[in-house]
């Protein structure tokens, strides 16, 4: 059975300051928190839950939000520190174990500062623990708090008495719940949070210390291996057992519906028996390809019955449009694209009779535990699931799958079993990242002013995060017989309510109106939004910047578009555009680091030059209002390879109050750097009926010898506002950056990703073709007039 809180605590030598066994209070009973938490055997309304002092003064605390990597461990142990006034070695945090820590649902979404770094959860907890702890010593020492000073976890009173926090909770509970007034430290104070604190793992990732899942052994463990299908939709005919009879250490073949593995003593035993086993499958589309072809996929995907939502409709766009002194129209494309993480996915789990304990990298602690539960015909509560960090991943690569099926294959080998994904199986089975069309049409005056907006989006999903009760989002509870959650083709309803702005999908130059309350960031009140989903070939879900780097990449560059028509500035025509001023901030904040020089329409080209220079600006208000940032790149084109090379990057960002500024600087290099691969390399690729991207010599992302460009970072930081979200923003703007830098530089507009040698050479040449066109037209026409 899986242990106790409590009896864990006790296990560990950890001090038992932190269960309340009291019954969920109504309202936290049938609340739905951050990504649809679900209330649980540990109460998120309890100090208790949260915190723990020990009898040395060492304070534990618990949070539902994992780190993979973006450094949330090293921020939320400066949390901890700073409510509490204590150094950070005085801090230890335990996330995402479903024995001990409260359920945060999913660390995913740019959420963890939202829901960690405000006025809730973690933040509220260290509040209130160190609000009360100052109660306590208030009547201990017999004076009023005011008059007390607290430092490095000592209370001192104004005659010089002291008394720690061990003193006066150590070995004990708190038996408090959380309370909503305590006051966080102000920002003006600290001395913890908002400092450059190096990662606290840097040192064992750098010496090759760390330990990862992949190096994870438990007793009595064997090794697995997954057999996929061969292709999507087929479904298992017979497999042939005997044909691995004579592989050595081989214990078991799995069979469950169409779900097939091996378990063997050694890793390479099982690689070998997975490579012999003779499987015959039943291939969908016999009579013709199973798979859309590629080279008109967007053309199908416009095709195909959808699910549609209207984000915002003015309902007057026809008029407005046909009032307008010209329309713009324009379709972008924005292919599948995968994590591809460097190390492949990897899960250990022990399964027995009365429950289970698993080990994983998924960012979603308590809704895999109870997909697992639900795979293995288990109770919840005897399933114990301890993250481990291991592939590094910005949404949903092979984490999940391989811990399921880790656990159906311990469950049937009757033994703990690491699985660890082969290249192709994590890169052919993956959910990827959508692929997406969207096409816009705008009217705009004469003197340059856009007064009406129309966009439509196509989006291709299937799948998504298992969540807690949709095994079949992801490739392993499909096989094990659970379809994925269900598409439901229907028309669009009428917006309703508040604007929702989640996958940036309404432009920030909307103005956002539903019901005559206008919640967008800009100025056209003619604007209607409208997306078609759309059953997709292939699993789906996110992937860093989910939907809100397609839909910028096409917004953005669709800006830029009717600013060159307008022959104005980009800074300055986005500003005519905008009302939101945080948007405002880091448009200026970054148009000022980069020595912004206005002009109204692009350079051309210097003559017979082979290289020609850009520069090109983007922003964004993430989700809406959970980050803003602005980024100017600076790019070389050579104009006979096609090659574009980003030189320079310069980026404003706002997310509130910065909890780590090297944490922060370093989530928005990277988010830069990964942009800047989706933008110029990345696309997943496929014949009439497999993924071909399988390896790194199919699926192409940046080497690591590649030129990096010059990446200058300004933090715009306003009072009084809470803090936001920063692991995705960054990324989002960076394809529409690049992009309108290409046509700043050579003036031909590139509307579909990604932006490959051959495709830039491409349309350099077909410009020049259509150029000459035109110029050998006129030329006839003057003659025809002479």
């Amino acid at each position: 059975m899986t242990p106790s809180r409590r009896d864990f605590l006790k296990g560990c030598g950890a001090l038992i300051v932190s269960f309340s066994a009291a019954p969920l209070t109504q309202s936290s009973a049938n609340a739905q928190g951050q990504f649809a938490t679900h209330p649980g055997h540990i109460d998120p309304d309890k100090l208790d839950s949260w915190l723990a002092i020990g009898s040395d003064g060492t304070i534990t605390a618990y949070t539902g939000k994992c780190d993979f990597g973006q450094g949330i461990f090293t921020a939320q142990t400066q949390l901890i520190a700073e409510e509490l006034c204590v150094p950070i070695t005085r801090v230890k945090l335990i996330e995402c174990d479903t024995a001990i820590t409260p359920d945060q649902g999913t660390t995913s979404g740019s959420q963890t500062t939202p829901t960690n770094f405000n006025d809730e959860n973690l933040a509220l907890a260290a509040a209130t623990a160190r609000e009360a702890l100052m109660g306590l010593a208030a009547k201990q020492l017999g004076e009023p708090v005011e008059r007390l000073k607290l430092d490095n976890g000592v209370i001192t009173s104004s005659s010089g008495r002291q008394v720690t926090y061990a003193d006066l909770v150590g070995s004990k509970h708190f038996h408090l719940p959380l309370n909503p007034t305590a006051k966080r430290r102000p920002v003006a104070e600290w001395t913890v949070l908002g400092k450059p604190v190096p990662s606290l793992d840097r040192v064992a990732l750098m010496t090759g210390q760390f330990a990862f899942l992949h190096h994870l052994r438990v007793p009595g463990m064997l090794h697995g291996r997954v057999v996929r299908p061969p292709e999507m939709g087929a479904t298992v005919a017979h497999v042939d057992e005997h044909s691995v009879r004579d592989v050595p250490g081989l214990k078991k073949v799995v069979v469950r519906k169409d779900f097939v593995g091996v378990v063997a003593e050694t890793q390479y035993q099982a690689v070998l028996a997975a490579r012999q086993l003779v499987v015959e499958w039943n291939h969908p589309g016999n009579s013709g390809p199973a798979l859309p072809a590629q080279n008109t996929f967007f053309e199908h995907l416009q095709q195909q019955p959808s699910h549609d939502a209207l984000s915002v409709d003015s309902q007057d766009l026809d008029p407005q449009l046909a009032a307008a002194g010209s329309v713009l129209r324009a379709r972008y494309t924005y292919p599948y694209q995968m994590h591809g993480s460097v190390g492949a996915s990897c899960a250990v789990a022990d399964v027995k009779p009365d429950g289970a304990t698993i080990w994983s990298a998924t960012q979603s602690a308590y809704p895999t535990r109870s997909i697992v539960a639900m795979l293995l015909g288990l109770p919840p509560d005897s399933v114990r699931v301890i993250y481990t960090r291991g592939s590094g991943c910005y949404g949903l690569n092979g984490a999940d799958a391989v811990t399921f099926d880790a656990a159906l294959l311990s469950q049937a080998a009757g033994r703990p079993v690491r699985l660890q994904f082969s290249r192709q199986d994590e890169m052919m089975w993956e959910n990827f990242g959508s692929a997406m069309v969207v096409e816009h049409r705008a009217g705009i005056t004469g003197d340059g002013r856009i007064v009406a907006w129309d966009r439509e989006n196509w989006v291709a999903a299937l799948g998504n995060r298992p969540g807690y009760d949709q095994p079949g989002n992801v490739i392993s509870g499909m096989l094990a017989g659970y379809p994925p959650e269900p598409l439901e083709p229907g028309q669009a309803k009428p917006p309703a309510g508040k604007l929702r702005n989640g996958s940036n999908t309404v432009p920030s130059y909307f103005a956002g109106c539903i019901a005559g309350k206008c919640g967008g960031g800009g100025t056209i009140q003619s604007e209607r939004a409208l997306t078609h989903t759309v059953c997709s070939p292939f699993f789906t879900g996110p992937l860093r910047s989910p939907l809100r780097i397609q839909n910028t990449f096409a917004n953005e560059c669709f800006m830029d578009e009717l600013c060159a028509h307008a022959k104005a500035d980009p800074v300055a025509f986005r500003m005519q555009h905008l009302r939101d001023s945080r948007v405002i901030g880091v448009l200026n904040a970054a148009a000022k680091a980069a020595g912004w020089a206005p002009r109204s329409f692009p350079i051309p080209a210097a003559a017979q030059a082979r290289v020609a220079t850009g520069r090109g600006i983007a922003c964004v208000a993430y989700e809406g209002e959970n980050g803003y940032a602005a980024l100017v790149a600076e790019v070389s084109v050579d104009l006979e390879s096609g090659l574009v090379r980003p030189v320079r990057f310069v980026v404003a960002l706002d997310c509130g109050p910065v909890s780590n500024p090297d944490g922060l600087r370093n989530q928005i290099e990277g988010g830069l750097l990964q942009g800047m691969s989706r933008a110029l390399v990345e696309e997943v690729t496929w014949d009439d009926r497999r993924i071909t991207s399988v390896d790194w010599k199919t699926y192409h992302s940046l080497h690591l010898d590649y030129e990096i460009p010059a990446i200058e970072t300004v933090f715009v930081t306003p009072a009084g506002v809470p803090a936001t979200g920063a692991g995705e923003t960054a990324i989002t703007v960076t394809p529409a950056a690049i992009g309108n830098a290409i046509f700043d530089a050579t003036h031909v507009r590139l509307r579909h990703l990604p932006f490959t040698p051959a495709r830039v050479k491409d349309a350099l040449v077909k410009d020049a073709r259509d150029t000459a066109a035109q110029l050998q037209g006129a030329q006839r026409s003057d003659g025809l007039g002479a």
